[in-house]
């Protein structure tokens, strides 16, 4: 493993990039043309994996073990036919690694959203019936997609076995036992797109991404639908932070974070688009940085492709993680699942959905190639 090869996830393909004396320049491609949803380089045997949305053929996974230059289709995951709705994989959205002394084990996360585990490399897969059996089950739905989906996966280094698992729109679950039983957490997460009286409800927070800190596990970062929100005891229990800067970095929605690999306190997120917000206000892509637990924060601009309010949707859209629905033969698309929410609850509630603007352009991910 070294620090100084990407794999990028495209809807165009999968990119390799390498780093060399004056920046980075493309390695290798493969897939071309077709998205690759999720991709995954693994630290324990060097096998790189991507994950395929084909058009006809729907999702597909690929292995490859000579570090991209050949690649064979693997097993599947698939819900088994007893599954509770027995639906089908839309796509595979997240794929992750088990521990250091787990050789063999990957994780899976789905829309509709499904979590699933293989032992041996990807061959075999199962559900993880428990999680798909909660009863809070019944009051997840999608943010930009029609289905709640599993975005996020994050494995306790220190025991593996413990999991945290975010979903969208269903909040933060977690598992001391690998898979086997799960609890919900989650709080001091809010929803305000939800009635005043259910914005604390654990089952329809909208985590867009969380990013565990690997050098300080108990630190885990999260991009919420509403804002930027930290964890200090692996994901059990959150604090919002409002970020706060010189330059102007006070816009807390976005979909990409990252957290720094030893030290729990540096952080980086990519403002989005909320709304009529945006920052910043001309519209370009920046990164947003703390370097100080969330205390403060940094605009970063330097190397960022800049554009025009006019373009500001496609300037941003390699930040996001979740397109919302393209209208179909003209007609425009169906609510998200936060207004749907909010119709079943009647009257009672004054607040209107006001979807997210995402593009639907290019998805990436980033993840470090071994050599």
């Amino acid at each position: 493993m070294t620090s100084d090869h990407l794999l990028l996830a495209t809807r165009k393909g999968l990119l390799t990039l390498a780093r060399n004396g004056s920046g980075w320049a493309l390695a290798n491609t493969a897939f071309p043309g077709v998205p690759v949803t999720a991709a995954l380089a693994d630290r324990r045997d060097g096998a790189l994996y991507a994950a395929l949305k084909h058009g006809h053929f729907g999702a597909k996974l690929h292995r490859s073990d000579d570090g991209g230059r050949t690649w064979s289709e693997i097993g599947t995951p698939a819900f088994p036919a007893d599954a509770a709705g027995a639906p089908s994989v839309f796509q595979f959205w997240t794929i992750a690694a088990g521990g250091a002394d787990e050789l063999g084990r990957l994780w899976i996360g789905a829309i509709p959203a499904g979590l699933f585990r293989s032992d041996d490399r990807g061959a075999t897969w199962q559900l993880m019936r428990a999680l798909w059996d909660v009863p809070e089950r019944a009051r997840w739905f999608g943010g930009g997609y029609d289905d709640a989906g599993i975005h996020s996966i994050a494995p306790d280094p220190r025991d593996p076995r413990r999991l945290v698992v975010a979903l969208s729109c269903g909040g933060i679950w977690m598992s001391a036992d690998g898979g086997t039983s799960w609890t919900q957490r989650g709080e001091g997460l809010v929803a305000e797109y939800a009635p005043p009286d259910a914005a604390n409800d654990l089952a329809i927070q909208d985590p867009h991404r969380i990013a565990r800190c690997a050098g300080t596990p108990d630190v885990v970062w999260m991009q919420h639908h509403n804002g930027i929100f930290r964890s200090a005891d692996a994901g059990a229990t959150w604090t919002r932070i409002k970020p706060q800067g010189p330059q102007g970095s006070g816009d807390d929605f976005g979909f990409a974070v990252a957290a720094h690999p030893h030290d729990g306190a540096p952080a980086w997120f990519v403002p989005a688009i909320k709304d009529e917000m945006r920052v910043p206000r001309d519209g370009a892509l920046a990164v947003s940085r703390t370097r100080d637990g969330g205390k403060t924060f940094e605009l970063l601009r330097q190397g960022c492709r800049s554009a025009t309010p006019s373009t500001s949707s496609t300037a941003t859209a390699s930040t996001s993680m979740r397109p919302a629905p393209a209208s179909r033969w003209g007609r425009p698309p169906a609510p998200c699942g936060r207004a749907r929410m909010r119709a079943r609850a009647g009257p009672s509630s004054t607040r209107t959905c006001r979807r997210s603007t995402r593009s639907s352009s290019c998805t990436v991910a980033a993840q470090g190639v071994p050599q």
